[in-house]
């Protein structure tokens, strides 16, 4: 098999892996509308999709352990091993939601085991986005990284349209009554089962071959903090921004156009799906970009128009009942998104050695997940059911002002990267690349 052909190889099973791990994640957030209620006590509809919500929030909170031992994990004993465990994890979260009897069967044990399932899937999420960065990453081909790594988002986002699709399908199949009793049910097993044929592929990768050159006894926690402090800052700085405008702009916006906008749940449900598919083909178009011109400009162009156009969108879509209107609303959003997002694992991993890089990619982007990304749908209706709704759309604008503050920091880092070819002489950026770093 050719080298091309076998990174091509490597980085379709990593992102399986990643897809499964995505869907069953956002399977929570996708159907919380069918089974907010089944879960906790009776309410208003905010209410109870505020009490999912915060349990979304918890599973956030498990993320930085996630990030760190499946991190350390990573970088101690390979990335295909740490990628196993964490889709391993998950599988068992879904499970567990998947035949846990409602609040009233088994009264306060559901939403309990409801929590502990989430936070099974929280720690597994947490080591999965800097293992399968630097997985991915790592296996690229030299002067394509942006590119290859920007499949990581392909995947996530094709986690998010599958689980939209088994929305949808269910939505078409059963009526009201039947997703609200059992329908919900069905995409949480079929992720558990969709998890056991990934462990089977995840074991059939190949090692990196950085990794197999590292020597892992020089990593762990304190050569990260201790050698690595300034790239940990940029790392949470540069995550901030781009992981509120992430949940914000993919999970959240079904609700919001479905409890704001008064868009019914079938018709959102299509929106979205319609919105991410186009989102997920902008993401190696803007890695590819980001390879020909440098990181720094694309992660510019994000911080920028989402500064700019955050609250206009989020105004505009509140009082747009048209879902044609809905629909460019959405994708306008996602297509300044994507500056980030085709970055995101790139833009870390070419920060770090390869002793700490899955630690160092994974810790502080869960950190930001954990603190940021995991309140911004709690904030959202929180807000909301304060009257105070708009004060969430600065919120978000706020928070993408501190990664642009970040990516004027940071050096451009496809010029300074360490993911050179190992026992390689490190190549020099392609010749647009550097006149954009001149520039």
């Amino acid at each position: 098999m050719s080298h091309q052909r076998k990174v091509v190889a490597n980085v379709v099973r990593g992102c399986l892996g990643n897809l499964v791990e995505w869907y069953d994640w956002f399977v929570y957030a996708s159907f919380s509308i069918y089974f907010a209620a089944v879960f906790f006590p009776k309410g208003n509809l905010t209410a109870q999709l505020l009490s999912t919500a915060v349990v979304f929030a918890v599973g956030f909170l498990m993320r930085p352990l996630g990030g760190w031992l499946l991190g350390l994990y990573a970088d101690r004993h390979g990335r295909r091993a740490a990628l196993t465990l964490s889709v391993t994890l998950m599988s068992f979260g879904s499970l567990a939601i998947a035949v846990t009897p409602g609040y009233a069967t088994i009264g306060v044990l559901a939403p309990v085991i409801l929590v502990i399932a989430r936070l099974l899937q929280g720690l597994s999420v947490g080591g999965e986005f800097g293992s399968s960065a630097t997985y991915l990453s790592e296996v690229a081909t030299p002067r394509r990284r942006g590119f290859f790594s920007s499949f990581q988002y392909v995947s996530i986002t094709m986690g998010q349209i599958s689980a939209l699709l088994v929305m949808i399908l269910l939505q078409a199949l059963l009526d009201e009554r039947q997703m609200s009793e059992w329908g919900w049910r069905v995409p949480f097993a079929v992720g558990a089962v969709a998890g056991v044929v990934v462990m089977y592929l995840r074991r059939t990768m190949d090692e990196s071959e950085h990794f197999k050159a590292s020597d892992a006894r020089k990593g762990g926690l304190r050569t990260l903090l201790t050698e690595h402090p300034r790239q940990l800052v940029a790392v949470l700085g540069l995550a901030i921004g781009g992981t509120v405008a992430f949940y914000t702009f993919t999970s959240y916006l079904q609700k919001y156009m479905v409890n704001t906008a008064g868009i019914p749940k079938e018709t959102a449900a299509v929106i979205g799906f319609a919105a991410l598919t186009v989102f997920m083909f902008l993401q190696p178009a803007a890695g590819a970009i980001s390879d020909r011109y440098g990181r720094r400009p694309v992660m510019l162009g994000f911080s920028v128009a989402g500064i700019l156009l955050t609250v206009p969108i989020l105004t505009v879509l509140g009082r747009t009942t048209n879902p044609w209107a809905a629909f460019g609303i959405m994708v306008l959003g996602l297509t300044f998104l994507s500056g980030y997002t085709a970055l995101s694992a790139i833009i870390k991993a070419e920060m770090f050695p390869t002793n700490v890089r899955a630690l160092g990619v994974g810790l502080p982007h869960a950190i930001v997940t954990a603190t940021f990304g995991g309140l911004s749908e709690p904030i959202a209706l929180a807000l909301k059911q304060a009257g105070r709704e708009s004060a969430y759309f600065w919120w978000v604008t706020g928070c993408i002002s501190l990664t642009l503050i970040a990516t004027l920091l940071v050096r451009e880092p496809s010029r300074n990267s360490t993911l050179d070819p190992v026992g390689a002489t490190p190549l020099p950026p392609s010749p647009r690349a550097q006149t954009a770093i001149q520039l």
